[in-house]
């Protein structure tokens, strides 16, 4: 309902500055404060002072002489105060929004017949997720789910690095070192730790082994490289053996976040369809094309980039770079966006991207760059193992542990009680601590740098997940009660929505929570269009403190609350549930059914 008054706002504000010859490029419409009662508010008036030669609040009442709240349905009232423009919302719109926000698909938007592919975490397959990654998953599955709500056609995509030199010599080091040979047993019990270790032999080999055998190696790691990129077949399928098997372990790893995709790309694919080749060539025509340095390179000081962009080495074989450009013109050839959520390392790397695709005459319009800084790590249990840094494994385990420990604090009488046995402490330590790694790290604007700390995570009395699942598990004991199922659609149920009346729900606590749902859609729309996920986070815990403030304040199921109000304030609980687990699925946490 928020996006229709919004709209008819926009209306009635062009219409008013119209009337009076002001200009309408610059509405100026703002979130009021909390203490004012408007939904909208509009500081048009400052901007329009001087050309209207009078004081903003002047100005601010002129306008509003000029609109009529008779023509409008969702708008009750306009307000000046001061240089502001208030707008209150109408019974219509606080009825309308109750109704709607009770359908279980609540806050997702129309089809905007757009696809978007988001490509993120593109990890390189040579061994476990590492924790400093751990920010790009958690990102980008965020965007991608928000874009979604927002009515997009979205596709998750990994981009899989299995050529160049990396996977060269881990398929050497693959091929050559036995069991006996690798110094350590495997960390974990899954195939990426398991490989892992091959490829360390194999790069301590490289760095420390004898010199004739060293060259042996590198000659045979060279051959591996011009395989792929001559598109042999008994080249790929040695590499895939490698690759395949690595990634299948890191997809366990990321599904327990869950990041999940829809399309693995491998880069040899531009390496063996022929489109590495031809862009190759296309580069080379380029004004800004050079060989120097033993290598075909692109400079872009004209550009305001200082560092060339190396796209052929002298043996002819690509870099990464270059497949990557032949990846991005197939994503523009087969979506109308491409979101690529990038480390800040990546920030040189990612223009010159742009740049050189512009230079190819592609519209990087459709591109669109999320980048984000890099996760610390506070000290103690999640110190380094064998030098070889901290997994994203091991950051989830303990959050599940420390959140096993604080369910178990909190909820001693009632495991005494039987009402939770081990199963539900489980899913709830599970949902409550990968919840907490989740949404700690997507709350935060990406490119602040920030520093993962459990007891903020955890804290089931400030804005944390916890807090915020908390609410979830509220509606749904509310409604259970009440005998409605949490989990099935309202309007099949016992409550008669038609003839719920939105005029019951009179306090000051009901209208703030109303009006806090009735915002979801336009804060849905408004992150997307910003790829900002970290606004819907900023959004639960509004809703948390509106809804606790509203539980506190007015009973739902008393037995001295009017029928007629109570089915209100279901529908209200019913409206709150579908809205904060939505704000949660966009966000990749779960929104549990008790706690």
């Amino acid at each position: 309902m928020f996006l229709s008054l919004r709209d008819e706002v926009e209306d009635a504000l062009e219409g008013a500055l119209s009337a009076l010859e002001f200009p309408t490029d610059d509405l100026g419409l703002e979130e009021p404060p909390e203490d004012v009662e408007s939904v909208l508010a509009s500081s048009v008036a400052f901007r329009l002072a001087g050309e209207a030669g009078q004081a903003p609040p002047q100005v601010a009442a002129r306008i509003a002489d000029e609109i009529d709240v008779g023509d409008l349905t969702y708008v009750a009232a306009v307000q000046t105060q001061g240089p502001y423009l208030n707008f209150l919302p109408s019974d219509a719109y606080l009825a309308e929004t109750l109704e709607t926000a009770t359908d279980e698909s609540y806050g997702a938007l129309e089809d905007r017949e757009e696809s978007v592919v988001v490509e993120h975490t593109s990890a390189n397959p040579t061994g476990p997720v590492h924790v400093g990654r751990a920010r790009n998953p958690i990102i980008g599955d965020a965007v991608a789910n928000l874009l979604d709500y927002a009515g997009y056609d979205v596709e998750r995509h990994y981009y899989v690095n299995d050529a160049g030199r990396q996977m060269a010599v881990f398929t050497w080091a693959y091929e050559t070192f036995d069991e006996d040979d690798l110094e350590d047993d495997p960390e974990r019990d899954r195939i990426e730790y398991d490989l892992v270790r091959y490829y360390r032999a194999g790069n301590a080999f490289l760095e420390n082994g004898p010199e004739d055998e060293v060259e042996e190696a590198e000659a045979e790691i060279e051959s591996i490289m011009q395989g792929l990129e001559e598109g042999d077949d008994e080249t790929y399928e040695r590499v895939s053996e490698v690759v395949d098997q690595v990634l299948s372990g890191m997809k366990a790893c990321l599904a327990r976040l869950p990041a999940e995709f829809d399309e693995f790309v491998k880069e040899t694919r531009f390496m063996r369809n022929g489109d590495t080749d031809d862009l190759v060539a296309r580069l080379k025509e380029l004004d800004e094309a050079v060989y120097e340095e033993d290598a075909w390179q692109l400079e872009l000081d004209e550009h305001g980039i200082d560092k060339n962009l190396v796209f052929l080495r002298s043996d002819d074989t690509s870099l990464y770079a270059t497949r990557d450009l032949a990846h991005h013109e197939w994503k523009f050839d087969n979506y109308d966006r491409a979101v690529t959520v990038l480390g800040e390392d990546h920030k040189l790397q990612a223009r010159q991207l742009t740049t050189t695709l512009e230079l190819l005459d592609n519209d990087t319009d459709q591109l669109e760059q999320v980048l984000y800084s890099y996760v610390n790590l506070p000290e103690g249990k999640m110190s380094t193992r064998r030098g070889t840094g901290v997994d994203l494994d091991d950051l989830l385990d303990e959050a599940i542990d420390r959140a096993r420990q604080e369910v178990e604090d909190r909820l001693d009488d009632r495991i005494r009680d039987d009402d939770l046995d081990e199963d539900d402490i489980e899913r709830i330590a599970h949902q409550v601590g990968i919840g907490a790694v989740r949404y700690d790290i997507v709350s935060k604007q990406p490119t602040k740098a920030i520093t993962f700390e459990w007891d903020r995570a955890l804290d089931f009395e400030a804005q944390s997940a916890p807090y915020v699942q908390y609410v979830h598990a509220r509606t749904c004991g509310i409604l259970e009660e009440a005998g409605l199922d949490p989990e099935a659609d309202i309007a099949d149920q016992d409550l008669d929505l038609e003839s719920l009346d939105a005029d019951l729900l009179e306090t000051e606590a009901e209208r703030d929570l109303l009006e806090t749902i009735a915002r979801f859609p336009a804060v849905v729309d408004e992150a997307a269009d910003d790829l900002e996920p970290h606004r819907i986070a900023t959004y639960t815990r509004e809703f948390a403190d509106r809804f606790n403030a509203f539980y506190r304040e007015c009973p739902v199921l008393a037995d001295d609350v009017d029928p007629a109000v109570r089915d209100a304030r279901l529908a209200l609980v019913a409206a709150s549930k579908h809205t904060i687990a939505n704000s949660l699925e966009i966000l990749g946490v779960e929104a549990p059914r008790s706690m």
